[in-house]
């Protein structure tokens, strides 16, 4: 079941097929499928429907009446795949249906097993993950058409309705942009090796362009997301059982284990782009940033993550450039670097408005409303106010992965 997991030798290094990456698509899942084999009827009508009964509360009561159903029958990856993505977003509903007061302390056997089995087969952990939620949830409206966001949609949705499409589909399209940059890692590390300075110029000139057009991709958030319906709405179903003060004991999954387990909710940093870009130019994070990034690799697929340590042992294209001691080298590396800390700058600039802003609007608001605001009203969530929904404190730890990452300009 498991491709390329990097242990074949192949005469050339970082052959993107080995890790599951594509030459068009880069980490994003190609052409996902939107439709799970017949025996699985029960899942994805429940999927389809999940932001109506998760917004008239009726979406535990639907998963207990769910039947038991093994994952067993479930064939190659592409069918693991939206089946953990419709498993991860009906856990989100069934634990978030009544907000942060109103959580549950375990998960019923019947979604708890499936949804452990199929994470067990594609080596992720059982909660809804970067991977999920923009990897392999993209469809196109039109089969033949561009992959543009008027030509796209997500296959599985939650409450939040255009903001939430948006932000999956704005996340996505920063994952595309990124592809000339995963393909650039490739042609640096190979131009390492045959001491192929031209092509390593070339490359080093891509990458930069490609984490300029990230920058520019994640730029659209404005156009396509409301701060509040992100804060109040949709931050809440990405949130996890690990860090979390709403869930301090973290979640039991019946009929898998009797002692409660904790995850890490939906991040950023679970993408695998930016940890690839950070081995390649060799960045060097605080020791509590480079412990909470690693531990999101736990939430890659594992051919994913093999691919950025495969970049790990490869040889040290800073140590390359400095020895060089070609001005023309330092220069395509130092842009490369500033285009980094940029889009890092940028995201900063987005989680302020998304988050912080947010936050003390919806406050207001509330604080406004007073006991006018009725039992429907839903409270804004407090329990991550300072924290990513992966569990980090967020501006601290955005704020150091920045700063490390000018700090690894190289001084003329």
């Amino acid at each position: 079941m498991e491709a390329g997991d990097g242990t074949e030798e192949t005469p050339l290094p970082l052959a993107l097929t080995r890790f599951q990456l594509s030459e068009e698509y880069g980490f994003l899942l190609p052409d996902p499928l939107s439709e799970l084999p017949a025996p699985y009827g029960p899942w994805m009508e429940i999927a389809h429907d999940l932001p109506q009964l998760i917004t008239s509360r009726q979406l535990r009561s639907q998963v207990h009446q769910m039947p038991q159903l093994s994952a067993r029958h479930l064939r190659g990856r592409e069918e693991l795949h939206l089946a953990h993505l419709v498993l991860s977003f009906i856990t989100m509903g069934y634990l978030w249906q009544e907000g942060e007061e109103g959580t549950v302390k375990v998960l019923p056997r019947n979604l708890a097993v499936p949804f452990w089995e199929v994470s067990q087969a594609l080596g992720l952990p059982p909660i809804l993950s970067h991977a999920d939620f923009v990897l392999a949830n993209w469809r196109r409206k039109n089969p033949n058409g561009p992959l543009e966001i008027e030509n796209l949609d997500t296959i599985i949705s939650l409450p939040g309705g255009g903001s939430l499409r948006g932000f999956i589909l704005v996340t996505l399209l920063v994952e595309k942009a990124a592809v000339p940059g995963i393909k650039a890692i490739v042609q640096a590390i190979r131009a390492i090796l045959q001491l192929d300075e031209e092509t390593l110029h070339k490359a080093l000139q891509e990458l930069a362009e490609a984490i300029g057009d990230m920058s520019k991709a994640l730029k659209r958030m404005h156009d396509y997301v409301d701060p509040a319906a992100f804060y109040a709405v949709i931050r809440i179903f990405l949130s996890g059982w690990k860090d979390n003060p709403a869930m301090p004991d973290g979640l039991i999954y019946e009929g898998v284990s009797d002692e409660p387990m904790a995850y890490s909710g939906g991040s950023a940093a679970q993408s695998t782009v930016l940890h690839a870009f950070d081995e390649l130019l060799g960045i060097r994070h605080s020791e509590e940033s480079t412990a909470f990034l690693h531990r999101m690799r736990d939430y890659m697929p594992p051919p994913h993550r093999a691919f950025v340590e495969e970049i790990h042992r490869a040889p040290s294209l800073k140590q390359h450039v400095l020895s060089s001691g070609d001005a023309r080298l330092c220069a395509a590396f130092n842009q490369c670097i500033s285009a980094l800390a940029d889009f890092r700058s940028y995201h900063i600039t987005i989680v302020t408005k998304y988050i912080t802003v947010a936050a003390a609007k919806a406050k207001a608001r509330w604080a406004e409303l007073g006991d006018r605001a009725g039992p429907s009203a839903g409270k804004p969530p407090s329990a991550l106010e300072a924290k990513g929904t992966g569990g980090s404190h967020i501006f601290s730890f955005l704020k150091s992965i920045r700063d490390t990452t000018r700090e690894g300009m190289i001084s003329a």
